[in-house]
């Protein structure tokens, strides 16, 4: 009769494509019961948004269906992201598990359209997420939600800002403070920064899987102020193909870098446009941005956004592309890149992880050490000079 002993041996074998680790020893077996042939536990997922879910679910009952002895099995699939950042250094934003800052060296690439699909592509995964618009100077995110009512309440209690909630994330801008449409943003660094440090830890997040931080362009005050405030999960870098934009966001690059901050990856936006009568792919704006700057510092490119009349549309009339044809070319490579940057925050996680564990392990072995110090093996050593 096959064994628990067995079973968990079995599903040793089953390795995370992401993490490169058995299923086992990452803790992604739970409640297994095993009772006269009749098994079930449940399989916990690092994210929801994984792109190997269903891989890992297949290789999991192809294992089992190898044991002899099991009559019946029932699984059941949940998901639990893991931590990307250190929470234990960051008690002002306890209940968020991974903040992504997303950059650019220029501006109009396209970052604010990435960061808000791949939040709501995020969503649809059923992670609970978050955007931050960092943008000071230019908040866009509010117009391309077509929220134009919305305001920052507070918590008199917790003395919080209420971030607002709109299709299923918490959203929090400076487009929601004042007559923003007609009224530039005329505020040196030192405010600037204060102003995010206050959207970030003076803002009642609720328990958070991922939060997108969309960041103004370029290397200036607010990415300096993101990347020393808070332990970051990481970075997502937006870029165009044609050089002029990979150029310059290997600036940003360098700058998280330099920080120790971690890179998760590349997008590439407007990577080719698609003709509607034709049916050829065309590559305006030229080829090879992402991959260029992928192979220089070793990092992915975790997508291709296609060039689309409805990304653009939907932009300025609050009716993102993952909202109003989810289905459409745009959209799937939304949802691909957004799988692949949560598959990155687990690579991530999983080494904090590893760090945190040899950290205690060594602390633990230093105290063995001290303790032991002046003990011989009859009894307490004493010094020369009490002899």
């Amino acid at each position: 009769m096959v064994g628990i002993d067995q079973v968990v041996e079995k599903l040793g074998t089953v390795i995370d494509p992401d993490l490169k680790k058995d299923i086992v020893s990452m803790g992604m077996i739970k409640d297994i019961e095993l009772d006269s042939g009749k098994l079930q536990f449940t399989l916990e997922l690092t994210t929801p948004a994984c792109p190997f879910n269903e891989d890992i679910e297949n290789d999991v009952r192809k294992a089992i269906s190898e044991l002899d002895g099991i009559t019946k099995f029932d699984l059941k699939v949940t998901a639990k992201v893991m931590e990307g950042r250190s929470l234990e250094d960051d008690s002002t934003m306890s209940t968020v598990k991974n903040i992504i800052g997303v950059a650019s060296g220029k501006g109009g690439v396209g970052k604010s359209t990435v960061s808000l699909n791949i939040a709501l592509a995020l969503s649809r995964t059923g992670a609970k997420v978050g955007l931050l618009d960092a943008d000071i100077y230019g908040p866009s995110i509010p117009l391309m939600l077509g929220i134009k009512e919305a305001y920052m309440q507070v918590d008199e209690e917790k003395h919080k800002l209420q971030p607002t909630k709109s299709n299923g994330i918490e959203v929090v801008s400076f487009g929601f403070f004042g007559e923003q449409d007609h009224q530039a943003a005329i505020y040196r660094g030192p405010i600037i920064s204060g102003i995010l440090r206050q959207f970030l830890v003076d803002t009642d997040w609720s328990d958070l899987d991922y939060l997108i931080v969309d960041l103004p362009p370029g290397t200036g005050d607010i990415p300096l102020t993101l990347a020393q405030t808070i332990p970051l999960t990481g970075i997502l870098v937006v870029t165009t193909p044609q050089a002029v934009a990979s150029s310059v966001a290997v600036k940003a690059l360098g700058m998280f870098s330099k920080l120790n901050v971690p890179i998760l990856g590349i997008i590439e936006n407007m990577s080719l446009f698609e003709c509607t009568k034709c049916g050829e792919p065309h590559r305006i704006f030229g080829t090879g941005g992402a991959e260029r700057i992928s192979k220089e510092f070793d990092i992915p490119v975790l997508g291709d956004i296609p060039l689309n009349f409805g990304i653009m549309d939907g932009s300025d009339t609050g009716k993102p592309i993952m909202l109003a044809n989810p289905n459409s070319p745009s959209s799937l490579a939304f949802e691909v890149a957004a799988k692949n940057i949560a598959a990155q925050c687990s690579i991530v996680a999983a080494r904090l992880a590893d760090e945190q564990a040899s950290e205690k392990t060594g602390d633990s072995q230093a105290v063995a050490q001290t303790q032991q110090v002046g003990q011989a093996p009859g009894g307490p050593q004493t010094s020369g000079t009490d002899r």
